[in-house]
């Protein structure tokens, strides 16, 4: 039995597990069947031209976890932001972990997706939101849709913030020969509202992992968003992000990607833009070595006039390791006065390793300002010389390099702590120690 045939089958296992006069039961039963039509993404299919699932599908991953095993704060403390105060929903082999957590009602909601799902007074909420953004085209988004039960919810009402920036931790213990999860969050802020996400999808094991992850984030009107991905995980470890983003007029929503390496990593984000002065950011850095694999594929519909979107994606790659961006601007007829910029550069740094890149640009208004570019090189040698030349080593040298590359994206980073987090990530990757933070 293939997994695409496991999941079928146990579909109706899941369904006797969960109340099938949840709100969300049509959804699921319409999700399943459009999986089992479309089945996983296959190298036919442009977008997916490049990566390949095949080698998952014949995995015998564990649909449901067995009771996960308990955590202690000083064994996974290095992935939590700790230097700084934050909301935690932590959850461990799938289930959700209140020991390591710490959610709140105070004025916002910051919890579990499967209370909302479950009790009443989140109903009015989920009919307005649940699976309105969310492509119904893609089909491990419809598997993540059918098998939806975990995740994060976070409802923040007009004119409120936080009182500190959320962390969302997924953490995988080993307790199954292979696992397969799939945590659905669901984001509302409303108009004028803010708030700060942090996302990590960690395994503390050798044993197989695939997480098949969908977030559906909806900005009201004039709300700022920032959304951090860090993804840093075991060469055993495989993931699929779909993130699904709708956000009205004046809107501020901003998505950084910092892309590490695991076996292979999917991030789909996917932006609409559904009103006027709107303003979308899009920025990675990617650095990956022996044979990991990355695919960045990203789509900003302009809907409205008056809108601006900035992608900048920065990767280096070593060993064997593969990169992939596949970058998409639509541009309605009726989005004029539209700002666009798209770019991907990126640095080979082994001659065995490569890159895939496709900015792409679908334009249906005259009086627009769209750009985008590639690029793929190596380091600049005339710099480097000059560094040497002063008596900075080579491997230093290349670092500092690395460094200035991925700069222009550090910099736009609006948490201290989690940017200096960053910056130690990106110098343990490069192999260095420098005496300087950016």
């Amino acid at each position: 039995m293939d997994l695409k045939e496991k999941l079928l089958a146990s579909f109706m296992a899941f369904e006797n597990q969960v109340d099938i006069d949840n709100p969300v039961h049509e959804i699921r039963s319409e999700a399943i069947r459009n999986f089992e039509s479309k089945g996983f993404p296959h190298r036919r299919l442009e977008a997916w031209k490049y990566t390949s699932l095949t080698g998952l599908q014949q995995v015998d991953f564990s649909i449901f976890p067995k009771e996960s095993q308990g955590l202690d704060y000083k064994d996974v403390k290095r992935y939590f932001l700790h230097e700084t105060d934050t909301y935690k929903i932590v959850f461990i082999d799938g289930i959700y972990s209140s020991y390591l957590s710490e959610t709140t009602h105070d004025g916002v909601d910051i919890c579990l997706m499967s209370a909302a799902l479950s009790k009443p007074m989140y109903r009015p909420i989920i009919e307005l939101y649940f699976n309105k953004v969310a492509s119904g085209e893609d089909s491990l988004t419809s598997l993540n849709t059918a098998f939806t039960h975990e995740g994060a919810y976070i409802y923040i009402p007009k004119n409120k913030a936080p009182r500190k920036p959320v962390e969302i931790l997924h953490f995988a213990t080993g307790n199954e020969a292979a696992l397969m999860l799939q945590p659905r969050n669901l984001i509302i802020v409303e108009e004028n509202a803010e708030l700060q996400v942090i996302e990590r999808h960690q395994s503390l094991t050798t044993n197989e992992v695939l997480t098949n992850s969908v977030t559906e984030i909806f900005a009201g009107k004039n709300a700022i968003v920032d959304y951090y991905k860090v993804q840093n995980d075991q060469h055993s470890a495989s993931l699929i992000d779909n993130t699904y983003i709708d956000q009205k007029a004046g809107s501020q929503v901003s998505v950084h990607t910092f892309a590490f390496g695991s076996k292979l990593t999917r991030n789909n984000l996917n932006f609409y833009q559904d009103g006027q002065h709107v303003n979308s950011v899009l920025k990675g850095v990617t650095i990956l070595g022996e044979k990991q694999h990355v695919d960045h594929f990203t789509l900003v519909h302009h809907q409205q006039p008056d809108s601006e979107s900035h992608q900048d994606y920065k990767g280096i790659y070593g060993d064997l390791s593969t990169g992939v961006f596949n970058g998409k601007i639509i541009v309605d007829k009726i989005a004029q006065k539209t700002n666009a910029f798209q770019q991907n550069n990126n640095l080979l740094i082994s001659d065995k390793s490569s890159v895939n890149t496709k900015p792409q640009l679908e334009i249906f208004a005259d009086d627009v300002k769209c750009s985008h570019g590639c690029t793929v090189g190596q380091l600049d040698r005339d710099a480097l010389f000059y560094l040497q030349a002063r008596g900075i080593p080579k491997r230093e040298a290349e670092a500092l390099l690395m460094y200035a590359f991925a700069n222009n994206v550090l910099e736009s980073v609006r948490i201290p702590a989690l940017k200096l987090r960053i910056n130690k990530l990106i110098a343990d990757k490069l192999g260095v120690r420098l005496g300087f933070d950016l």
